[in-house]
């Protein structure tokens, strides 16, 4: 039965189906529920490219489906990405906030011939699943290792972690702990938590009795982040003087208002800030803020939805609208562009992202407002992820 389900899906899916009028781009996310934020970054990343670039591709005309997760849910995520390409006939998937989601849909790409670009999804090991499989965001491999290496400039010699229980969070955990050691220092405690924990309270209380200097701290962007931070302050630690460092996810610009003043100083390193001085980004940030339509709701994801269009766009004209995911692929190995980030590149082995990575502090300007300022700049970064997984 298995078999005969498998040959009616490949079937469907090399048939006309697959080429209908216009262009498909299938883009998955969180459009619903408690992180809908960062599905209207993506969609606010999109709008911003085809506002500025276009809908078409030479003669083809390019629509974008959107399929909502409100949160991880890898058997929702899998069923709607074949739903795209058997009914829908796609010939492109995108998006994908959540890495067990995107997990969950790397075994369809090669038999679909459908190449999967990612968003969001901050694990390593996702490219390694599928041949199809392109980065455009970043993992916290490499928002992570940079920190560890702040730390000890800071004179931090002993630090805890602290990271939710998954994928991009025991990344982070080894990305710090293992970078920190390395240069000398130490991490007292690991402490990981149920991606569902929303009291954090018991948690500061293991920090403040670790006797560490810093919490280095990792959670998936949204109500729980900002619940985390909240928590750092109203149980004294930052009063304590145990400095509070993280990569970029835990300072989203759309968290900071609700944060208030208890966010100045706080230090992560992440790869792209709203606030960042290019060109390139201030026409990218006014395209976008009109996209979202609440400026303040602006983050982090609308840049790699921004820069995933750019690569699905190069794919398009490679294979010249015609459905060829190894050839399109192939034509973005090496790309290199201009991001609203900064310099960018498409490693050819990897076909992840190499970027900036950018120390931050937030600050409070003159207007009551707050951001992440761009202090230092680790230039190129690969993913060091895949290395330490060899």
């Amino acid at each position: 039965m298995k078999k005969l389900i498998l040959a009616a899906f490949a079937a469907i899916v090399m048939s006309g189906a697959a080429y209908a009028d216009a262009i498909k781009i299938g883009v998955v996310g969180p459009f619903s529920g408690p992180f809908a934020i960062q599905g209207k970054n993506f969609k606010a990343g999109i709008d911003a490219y085809m506002a500025t670039h276009g809908n078409k591709v030479g003669a083809d005309t390019i629509e974008i489906l959107y399929r909502d997760v409100p949160q991880a849910d890898p058997a929702q995520a899998k069923a709607l990405a074949q739903e795209l390409v058997v009914k829908e006939g796609v010939q492109y998937l995108a998006g994908f906030y959540f890495t067990p989601d995107a997990m969950a849909v790397t075994p369809l790409l090669k038999q679909a011939g459908v190449p999967l670009v990612i968003m969001n999804a901050a694990t390593s090991a996702i490219v390694t699943k599928s041949p199809y499989v392109v980065r455009t965001s970043f993992t916290t491999w490499q928002t992570s290792a940079p920190m560890a290496k702040i730390a000890r400039e800071r004179g931090i010699a002993k630090a805890i972690t602290v990271v939710s229980d998954y994928g991009p969070g025991i990344d982070a955990e080894n990305a710090f702990k293992s970078t920190f050691e390395k240069e000398g220092g130490t991490v007292v405690e690991s402490i990981r938590m149920p991606l569902s924990t929303n009291d954090f309270s018991p948690v500061m209380q293991r920090v403040r009795n670790a006797g560490a200097q810093a919490v280095f701290a990792f959670l998936p962007s949204g109500p729980t982040t900002l619940g985390f931070v909240k928590a750092y302050n109203e149980n004294g630690l930052k009063q304590a003087g145990i400095e509070f460092l993280a990569p970029g996810d835990l300072t989203q610009e759309s968290d900071l208002p609700a944060i208030g003043d208890s966010a100045v100083g706080i230090l992560t390193t992440f790869h792209y800030s709203i606030a960042h001085d290019s060109p390139e980004n201030k026409a990218f940030v006014e395209a976008a803020q009109k996209a979202i339509g609440n400026p303040a709701e602006l983050s982090f994801p609308s840049v790699g939805a921004y820069d995933g269009m750019h690569v699905i766009y190069k794919m398009i004209e490679a294979t010249g609208g015609k459905k060829d995911a190894q050839k399109a692929v192939d034509a973005v190995k090496g790309l290199a562009w201009e991001s609203p980030r900064g310099p960018v590149s498409i490693d050819p082995e990897t076909r992840h992202i190499t970027q900036n990575i950018y120390l931050r502090e937030v600050a409070k300007r003159d207007d009551g407002t707050y951001y992440n300022k761009e202090i230092k700049t680790f230039e190129k970064q690969p993913d060091p992820g895949l290395a330490a997984a060899k």
